[in-house]
């Protein structure tokens, strides 16, 4: 209804082609926790972990936005941008904006409660 079931069964079967290969497990995975913070955005935010792999971190998230993940985030944007032209849309429209980031870069980040 405001695009979270339709972007959450995306990312679940994106999760499950990518765990067909080895290379794809940790890909797969980034969108298995995508899928259900989507699917429960409220309450929810992503932090950064603070681990120390600063360089192999911005490599998995440079070959995330490669393999396709751009349009994920423009399509945050888009259901963003459309809900958010209603009053009743916009709480839903802000959570699209906070989902940009992790479809961006999900690697270093972890999902807490509010």
């Amino acid at each position: 209804m405001f695009g979270g079931i339709i972007a959450a069964l995306g990312y679940f079967i994106g999760g499950l082609l990518l765990c067909v290969t080895v290379i794809g497990i940790p890909f797969g995975f980034q969108c298995f926790k995508i899928g259900a913070f989507v699917l429960r955005p409220f309450g929810l935010h992503a932090v950064s972990t603070g681990t120390s792999m600063g360089c192999l971190l911005l490599l998995l998230n440079i070959l995330w936005i490669c393999t396709g993940r751009l349009a994920a985030a423009i399509s945050h944007l888009t259901f963003g941008c459309i809900l958010c032209l209603t009053i009743i849309g916009i709480p839903f429209g802000l959570q699209h904006f906070k989902l940009i980031e992790v479809s961006l870069v999900p690697s270093g980040k972890q999902i807490i409660q509010k």
